[in-house]
């Protein structure tokens, strides 16, 4: 399948454009491809049947953390609107019963059974997430499979987690063969994208066109490499570079940094490179 938009055409006067033109034409680039010529098109890789099924556990976990927050803010936004502020802890039911409006008179009926249900629907959502955190628990523990040992191998490191390591290897390294760090940085959407012509040159930012999960984790988990792995090369990197700076500088910084923990975990996980000066778990 090719988009049609990817063919080459000139457009300096009127084209003939017939079937039989298109066809030729991309006989003509098929050949050019294969010959070497990689720039011809970009390839799309899909995943297999196989790898697309591994990754519903943690898509579905996470629709159920948010889920989860979206019943929280309910019932808070629910009380507020009644001048009543308190946490939704274990003891939420208890304390709800000793809860007065600015009147002294008790909540409305009609209120708080719609609170007490959007609770019932916060416990059961708090359930099927602990059920789903213990499934991969299991799955991490017991399953004799590549894309789970790279996900056992990624634990191995200081301030990688289960959530971020099966991210990682269910969304990005278990199913796609990179070839280089352009295209880890390109499939998670932080490759940055350069503006050059003439004497004028600047930046435009992170394209963002690849895995916004994956993006986002890599984010988080490139804030929390500064803490747990201090000693690394990374850190002290950022450090050097944007420690000093304002913190809009240290935001851009963390995405030049989570860029470079990606590709440092790939090289970790395609040939056993241990991220310069990073420790492992005892």
């Amino acid at each position: 399948m090719v988009d049609s938009a990817s063919m080459e055409v000139k457009r300096r006067r009127k084209r003939a454009k017939t079937d039989r033109l298109d066809v030729g034409k991309l006989v003509t680039m098929l050949i050019r491809y294969h010959s070497g010529e990689k720039k011809v098109w970009s390839v799309v890789h899909v995943p297999s049947v196989e790898a697309e099924d591994k990754r519903h556990l943690h898509r579905e976990l996470g629709s159920l953390k948010v889920d989860r927050t979206r019943h929280i803010n309910r019932v808070k936004g629910l009380l507020v609107g009644q001048v009543v502020r308190m946490s939704v802890g274990t003891d939420f039911l208890e304390e709800l019963e000793r809860v007065r409006l600015w009147d002294g008179s008790p909540l409305p009926a009609g209120l708080r059974a719609r609170v007490e249900r959007e609770y019932a629907c916060l416990e059961f959502a708090k359930e099927q997430v602990k059920e789903l955190e213990r499934e991969r628990h299991e799955l991490i523990r017991t399953l004799d499979d590549p894309s789970v040992e790279k996900v056992r191998q990624l634990l191995k490191l200081r301030g990688i987690g289960e959530n971020s390591a099966w991210l990682f290897v269910m969304e990005f390294f278990g199913w796609r063969n990179f070839r280089n760090r352009r295209q880890v940085g390109g499939l998670a959407g932080i490759s940055p994208t350069p503006y050059q012509s003439g004497d004028e040159s600047r930046e435009q930012g992170i394209d963002k066109a690849g895995n916004r999960p994956v993006r986002a984790m890599a984010i988080e988990i490139a804030w929390g490499w500064l803490r747990f792995q201090p000693e690394s090369k990374l850190s002290q990197w950022y450090w050097e570079r944007f420690g000093h700076g304002s913190k809009r500088i240290r935001k851009i910084g963390i995405v030049a940094l989570a860029r470079k923990l990606l590709v440092a975990l790939w090289r970790y996980l395609e040939y056993g490179e241990i991220p310069a000066g990073a420790q492992l778990k005892a």
